[in-house]
């Protein structure tokens, strides 16, 4: 059992050191995969779609780096700025979209890549504090089976 904890141990910690040294290719990764999602972006709604309509929903935001990202997408051409990065659903009228100086005053017009790193970050603390408590329990956890291990040993009981 303690070998147990001591690989689940030394996995997480593994994957934290990897998280950390690796952070800036993630937030490249993330940057790249969420222009090709705004460059795929479609009316079917797959599951891209979906994801940058919430994203936007939730952070109040739109585009990349801004509200100006969708003007380089076939969407725009078509159809404008996606309704999901409009401040009030009743007041956001495709004409509005289409046009980005209209646009500017109806959509929310900060990027969201910054918002999603910077969300990320600050919830670091919290992530690593929690890492850290499962950790500590599972150090205990080992010593206790390894001092049980122990205990079992020195004290062979006869067999009835």
């Amino acid at each position: 059992y303690a070998m147990l904890l001591s690989l689940i141990f030394l996995i997480v910690l593994v994957a934290a050191v990897v998280g950390f040294v690796f952070r800036h290719e993630i937030k490249t990764n993330f940057e790249s995969n969420l222009n090709l999602a705004l460059r795929d972006y479609n009316v079917t709604a797959d599951r891209h779609s979906e994801a940058v309509d919430t994203i936007q929903r939730t952070l109040h935001c739109c585009g990349v780096q801004n509200y100006s990202d969708w003007e380089r997408t076939e969407y725009f051409s078509q159809r404008g700025i996606p309704r999901s990065c409009c401040k009030s659903q009743d007041d956001c009228l495709e004409e509005d979209l289409k046009d980005p100086s209209k646009a500017k005053l109806k959509v929310f017009v900060d990027g969201c890549f910054f918002l999603v790193t910077s969300t990320m970050e600050s919830k670091m603390s919290v992530v690593a504090g929690i890492s850290f408590g499962i950790a500590c329990f599972q150090l205990v956890g080992i010593i206790l089976a390894c001092c049980l291990s122990q205990y079992i040993t020195n004290n062979q009981y006869e067999m009835v």
